[in-house]
């Protein structure tokens, strides 16, 4: 079996998934990628089930290698990634499959904007699932960050496609959450619902996987009539709620599973990876939708997503990038790049150039 291993690795680096769903009733939100449609890029790269476990870093950084040659794709927050090998290193696209050589050392460090990013890996990561999931959910307590000198094994990778890129679904630098009314919207006058949509709040840098403070850089509180005599009861992800001081605050992938803080909106989950990869200082803008639209857009979402694998296209090299055209290798990409014999047909860099 190939396994890869960890060599360092720092901040938040977790192994996850599609997530937990159906265990409210015990205390464990669904959890799962805090950017799911990453996870779906990547799956479309490697042409790998939607819910394939991946490694995901929050603003973290990784260094690894596999026994043996393996495609990756990268995913998410665009990151800083380095391949070496034999003395060289190169610099890898994003949003992009490789292949990752036996032993080469693959490094990845936070990008300038930081946010979620994906290593995915052909088979898929293959530890033990606990409670129907590979995820870690550090709320929960289950499972725990990636540290050095851990092993992962990866399942088998039926692919053989590399050098493959996508143009990601757009969800980077803040925008507009689509949202509707929860439980308690009705506690908060017309005047203050109507502040909440016109409010450019901006990403605090406080947040993490359990949710997001939502600054309000200067706008009047919000405060829900009797909101401190609101009882505890099932929360999700996607909640904004709203703590005594009158600051929102947005729940996300390992929110707690009850609250009793006043909801004065709940954000669309297709919206919620617009939250995910919002740097500090982003402006985030709230758009009230009714539950046919509400519908449509979850529809279009959906889509979206299943529409991903025909987004794919061969990584190029521009002609005026290329010193010696004439010698350009346009057929290396043919080959099976999991195959030893064929491991020096993957070329490595864009000024040899290869097609898939």
């Amino acid at each position: 079996m190939n396994t890869l291993h960890i060599l360092s690795a720092a901040g938040i680096v977790t192994v996850q998934d599609a997530g937990r769903p159906g265990f409210l009733a015990q205390g464990l939100s669904r959890g799962g990628a805090a950017d799911p449609v990453a996870l779906a890029e990547g799956a479309a790269l490697l042409r790998q089930p939607v819910d394939t476990a991946a490694i995901e870093l929050m603003s973290g950084a990784l260094t690894a290698r596999a026994d043996q040659p393996t495609r990756i794709a990268l995913t998410g927050a665009p990151m800083r990634a380095t391949l070496t090998e034999g003395g060289e290193t190169r610099t890898l696209d994003w949003h992009a499959s490789h292949l990752l050589p036996a032993g080469a050392e693959l490094a990845l460090r936070p990008g300038p904007e930081g946010g979620f990013g994906y290593l995915h890996l052909g088979g898929g990561i293959a530890t033990k699932p606990l409670m129907g999931a590979r995820s870690a959910h550090l709320a929960g307590g289950v499972g725990g960050v990636l540290c050095a000198g851990d092993s992962l094994p990866l399942g088998e990778d039926s692919g053989s496609e590399v050098d493959l890129i996508l143009d990601p679904l757009p969800r980077f630098g803040g925008g507009t959450l689509r949202a509707v009314e929860s439980l308690q919207t009705a506690l908060y006058g017309s005047d203050q619902i109507d502040r909440l949509q016109r409010t450019a709040f901006r990403r605090d840098s406080h947040g993490n996987r359990m949710g997001v403070r939502l600054d309000l850089d200067g706008a009047e509180p919000f405060t829900a009539e009797g909101g401190l005599s609101i009882v505890s009861e099932i929360v999700q992800s996607g909640d904004i709620q709203v703590t005594g001081d009158g600051t929102p605050f947005l729940l996300m992938a390992e929110c707690q599973t009850t609250g009793g803080y006043p909801r004065i909106a709940t954000v669309l989950p297709c919206d919620l990876p617009i939250v995910a990869q919002a740097a500090p200082g982003a402006v985030l803008r709230i758009a009230l939708v009714g539950r046919d639209e509400a519908l449509e857009v979850l529809r279009d979402a959906a889509r979206a997503l299943a529409d991903l694998p025909r987004r794919i296209q061969p990584r190029l090299s521009s002609p005026e990038r290329i010193a010696d055209l004439l010698a350009f290798n346009l057929v290396g990409g043919v080959v099976d790049a999991l195959r030893p014999d064929h491991i020096e047909h993957s070329l490595p860099d864009d000024s040899q150039g290869n097609l898939p």
